[in-house]
């Protein structure tokens, strides 16, 4: 009877909470859009809120965005041939800029990019510079509000467009005034463009946003950018220090952290942040600071160190903070101080729950890597996500053992290695080893490998008690490799032990002709047959950080 009510429309509230569950799940949510009119008005918003999250050769978007442009706007369209796929805006059924709540430079960009590149030969840099300005006017116009703000630039060629935007924003604050996640990721931005777009917009943040509870930083700049680099951290830190709800906040890849992270004091952040990541790090100037800053964190519940420098001195001022030190992400590339990572692991292990072992080559590394290994399993024993580079060392499967069902993500790397030398033997080694410790159920399998069938089918018999939601395997070949598809079918389609599936085929030593399941459609609809969606590789795969950045959620 509920039921029926559901799709009858009687429980709206009920219907809404039930198809925001669906959030990202695209092709569910396009299937509501034909249940009725409700279920349709429930689900556009949200197809619409992220238009660019996912890389498409479908650009439809763009063009009914640009439909609801004045008819003198259109105009500016109609030297490139292309104002006649615009619609006339009343026989569009809802109001979509105004259900845009995601917003990301980067995404954006290449979305445009790619649209413009369909559609004419020449002056695409013109029109791309036209389209991107014409999406922020009709955004703002519509009265979208965002959520999620993200400003991804790798080079200058993005700031041509940014200031545009910049320039609509300042004029236009209600677009961006509620965010709640903020992210600006800049490398490679000339002096000019930090002057004209980046310092500005920071400015103007902490001056008309204060609600921002997601705050992510990564800059890179080069040594003789002093000056720009240091009003960078002067508005920073207004911007932290302006925050009446701020849980999280990122650093990543500074000159200078200390005044940023020295503003966390201030009585707002004390009592509201939660959650803390260091990403490429350098602790060296805040070293003396720890203490005093994590001794003033009332909430903190989550720390994560990813890819950093973890010198001795760090160490030891966090070792003697009072309040608890929540360590949830450790992420190492490099073993220099094993005394050390023992006093912290000893102290802070058991807090746990992602690690990711991918080491650089450096002296005694072999060594190293075996010590801290044997003090993740002595200390550890928390750990759901689980990334090795290196897997002929025992130890990695006796960790996974001792884990038990603790862990949840599991991604086993060989194709770090020389393919001549190490590939198919490490390969062999993992298909060997790790069917036989795997817990009853996974979120998340990778296995980048070189397969064989024999190895591969004492893998698939090994693990048959396990069910995986999403499994991927790269297929890594040499002289033509080995086809697994075949006992894929045997040991996973026909006992339906996956849901999700990705298989890409690559030929070394070249990575240029990649091959998936997911283009083999009479495959495809095969697996579908047996409850097994298959998907592109690139969808599927998690990687760390995806694991401990949350942004758009």
């Amino acid at each position: 009877m509920a039921c029926s009510k559901i799709f009858s429309g009687d429980l709206p509230e009920l219907t809404n909470e039930i198809i925001k569950c669906l959030k990202k799940d695209f092709s569910t949510l396009y299937s509501c859009i034909l249940v009725n009119r409700l279920w349709c008005r429930l689900a556009i918003p949200l197809l619409w809120e992220d238009p660019f999250c996912i890389p498409t050769q479908n650009y439809r978007c763009i063009e009914i965005y640009l439909s609801y442009l004045n008819e003198n706007d259109k105009k500016k369209f109609d030297e490139y041939g292309i104002i006649n796929i615009l619609l006339p805006s009343n026989t569009l059924l809802f109001n979509y800029p105004s259900f845009i709540k995601y917003l990301n430079i980067n995404s954006t960009y290449h979305s445009i990019k790619m649209w413009v590149g369909s559609l004419v030969n020449y002056d695409h840099e013109k029109l791309e510079k036209l389209v991107y300005r014409s999406l922020s006017k009709v955004f703002i116009e519509n009265e979208g509000i965002l959520r999620s703000f993200e400003i991804v630039m790798y080079a200058d060629v993005y700031c041509k467009y940014f200031n545009d935007v910049i320039e609509l924003i300042l004029q236009n604050p209600n677009f961006i005034y509620n965010i709640k996640n903020f992210k600006i990721h800049t490398c490679n931005i000339s002096s000019r463009n930090i002057e004209n777009a980046i310092i500005p917009f920071l400015k103007f943040l902490y001056s008309n946003c204060n609600s921002i509870s997601s705050l992510h930083f990564v800059a890179y700049f080069a040594l003789y950018n002093t000056k720009n680099f240091l009003l960078i951290e002067k508005y920073l830190q207004q911007v932290i220090i302006s925050q009446h709800n701020l849980k999280i906040i990122s650093f990543g890849r500074h000159n200078n952290l200390y005044k940023p992270f020295l503003s966390l004091k201030n009585s707002n952040c004390s009592n509201t942040l939660n959650t803390i990541i260091f990403h490429y790090t350098d602790f060296r100037n805040i070293n003396n600071i720890l203490q005093e800053v994590f001794n003033q964190l009332n909430v903190l519940e989550s720390i994560h160190i990813l890819y950093c420098y973890l010198n001795p001195d760090f160490v030891q001022q966090v070792i003697k903070v009072t309040k608890p030190f929540k360590l949830r992400s450790l992420f190492i590339k490099e073993i220099l101080h094993i005394e050390s990572l023992q006093l912290l692991l000893q102290k802070y292990g058991d807090y746990l729950e992602n690690f990711e072992l991918t080491i650089l080559h450096t002296d005694g590394y072999e060594e190293s890597r075996r010590q801290l290994l044997k003090l993740i399993i002595k200390y550890c024993t928390k750990i759901r996500y689980f990334t090795s580079d290196k897997p002929n060392d025992i130890d990695i499967y006796l960790l996974i053992e001792n884990i038990g069902q603790n862990i949840n993500y599991l991604t086993i790397l060989v194709d770090n290695y020389d393919y001549h030398t190490f590939y198919d033997e490490y390969s062999s080694i993992v298909l060997q080893n790790l069917g036989q410790v795997l817990p009853s159920k996974l979120e998340y399998l990778s296995l980048s490998l070189s397969f064989n069938t024999n190895d591969f089918e004492i893998f698939l018999k090994n693990s048959q008690n396990t069910f995986i939601k999403k499994l991927l395997i790269k297929n890594t070949m040499k002289n033509g490799g080995e086809n697994v598809l075949f006992n894929i079918k045997k040991h996973i389609m026909k006992k339906e032990k996956v849901k999700y599936l990705a298989i890409l085929l690559e030929t070394l030593p070249s990575h240029n002709d990649g091959k998936e399941l997911f283009f083999l459609k009479d495959e495809v609809n095969e697996f579908k047959l047996h409850n097994i969606i298959v998907q592109k590789y690139r969808n599927l795969r998690i990687i760390g950080n995806d694991i401990v950045y949350n942004f758009n959620k």
